[in-house]
């Protein structure tokens, strides 16, 4: 029997013991509910399931998460001539002739209201009256956000790209031929044998993939992949929208210049790592037509192109956070955080069916409780959507001003950087020298689709002093934050 076939058949057995032991436990509960026992007994089938699924997915994730480890990463930080004011900004936008009173006033308001500071960059072809938004400065874009980077990562790391076995690129608004990963390859004369990838059109959530997208390479070429680097980056050239459509404008608002790349390497290697990866957990809701057009780019009445938010995508978004969560929690929370969230959802189940039999609306429509997720990780680095959002998922997280700081004031300094800004997030909470061995690190992205994905990082190497390399990005300025107020 070859590999391929006992593989499968492996996969096939678990699926229908995992399916068989829910079907039991279904039928335990619905035993019990029909005899209306003690409500003790409720907690019994819902422990046999959870002992059982942790059992599987230690067993599956034996040779995976537990062996993929982060070398270290870097974080662009552009030169000071790229740096745009809130007030030089909106200045520039009444004075390039594309934009009339109503739409300047309208991005004025939401960058006023996002929390956004004087110190983000914009590319230099946007600098340009009119904006130069053409495939050439788009390429020269992408060079210079890709390189400065990468020649930061190999030097800190000591990992010469010829030793670098696999490269995933994530940008979603441009895809080039040759393609982006293709002309960091040739930049730094990778092998031949280099395995490349070029991850488009997923938004904020996609550095999680590409991360994915890696592990999985380095465990199945183990022998072959010792090194794998993700680069994140957003092209802000090619994602400029020049007409009047408010619903598009969102993107001119909160997206800026950025990038960031990092070092993977599995256990086989003898590269001492910093981070251990403990988790990684991917959703999405892309079958219901809703969530998918929560969030596309298309043409406007104009025929000018740009991004828009759907109608109801903070409902789509809540919904498909809870799902994602719910899974997330599987794999995270410790023991007793896990027994008291499904006796708290046990509780909540049973007084919707008291509301039905009594058409109690409030009861029925009560929101399931979510899990103190405080408890499963240390640090936490949230979508940089502005001040709003953030403030918004954080809360309903359950979380404070100082969890939720990290996106708050990397979006202050740098504003949106798509996928790359949860990198910011991790050296913001270096640079403050927060990260410590032990502690875990959840890093969660949203993106369009609609998608959600995490990763949760372990600390293992021990806590450095305090110098340049730990502050990477926010040398300079980092003992001006937190910023009040924001």
């Amino acid at each position: 029997m070859d590999i391929a076939h006992r593989d499968y058949l492996q996969v096939t057995l678990h699926t229908i013991l995992g399916v068989a032991t829910l079907l039991l436990c279904v039928l335990a509960e619905l035993f019990i509910f029909a005899f209306r026992c003690r409500t003790a007994l409720y907690l019994v089938p819902m422990a046999a399931l959870l002992l059982f699924n942790r059992r599987f997915r230690r067993r599956a994730a034996a040779a995976t998460d537990d062996d993929i480890g982060l070398v270290d990463f870097s974080c662009l930080k552009p030169p000071r001539r790229l740096r745009l004011p809130v007030a030089g900004l909106l200045e520039h936008l009444r004075l390039i002739g594309c934009f009339d009173d109503g739409s300047v006033e309208f991005m004025a308001k939401v960058i006023e209201a996002s929390g956004m500071g004087n110190e983000t960059y914009f590319p230099p072809s946007l600098h340009y009256i009119p904006p130069a938004a053409t495939h050439a400065d788009a390429v020269q874009e992408a060079r210079a956000l890709f390189f400065p980077t990468l020649d930061d990562l190999f030097a800190k790391t000591g990992v010469p790209p010829s030793r670098v076995g696999a490269l995933v690129v994530n940008c979603s608004g441009f895809c080039p031929a040759p393609s982006l990963a293709a002309i960091i390859a040739n930049r730094y004369r990778m092998r031949a044998d280099v395995r490349t990838f070029n991850l488009s059109g997923m938004g904020c959530a996609a550095g999680v993939a590409g991360v994915d997208v890696a592990r999985r390479l380095l465990l199945t070429h183990s022998g072959a992949i010792s090194y794998a680097v993700v680069v994140s980056a957003e092209i802000v050239t090619v994602g400029w929208y020049s007409g009047k459509d408010q619903g598009k404008l969102l993107l001119n608002c909160y997206f800026r210049t950025g990038c960031s790349a990092a070092l993977l390497t599995s256990s086989g290697t003898a590269a001492p790592v910093k981070y251990r990866l403990a988790s990684l957990t991917r959703t999405n809701q892309i079958a219901n037509d809703r969530s998918y057009r929560s969030g596309y780019r298309e043409e406007d009445d104009e025929g000018i192109t740009g991004f828009t938010l759907g109608q109801g995508v903070g409902r789509m978004v809540s919904e498909l956070l809870r799902a994602h969560l719910v899974t997330l929690s599987l794999s995270i929370l410790p023991w007793r955080q896990k027994l008291r969230y499904v006796l708290a959802l046990l509780l909540s189940s049973r007084r919707r069916l008291t509301g039905d039999n009594n058409n109690n609306k409030l009861a029925r429509t009560a929101v399931p409780p979510l899990p103190d997720f405080r408890e499963a990780a240390d640090h936490f680095c949230l979508p940089s959507s502005g001040r709003p959002m953030i403030w918004r998922l954080g809360q309903g997280l359950g979380l404070g001003e100082r969890e939720m700081e990290a996106a708050l004031m990397t979006f202050h300094r740098f504003g949106n950087q798509s996928a790359a800004s949860l990198w910011y997030q991790l050296a913001y909470l270096e640079a403050k020298g927060r990260v410590r061995a032990g502690d875990t690190v959840w890093q969660l992205g949203i993106g369009s689709g609609l998608k959600a994905n995490s990763l949760v990082w372990e600390r293992v190497a021990g806590h450095e002093d305090e110098g340049e390399r730990e502050l990477g990005p926010w040398k300079d300025c980092i003992h001006k934050y937190p910023v009040k107020g924001t």
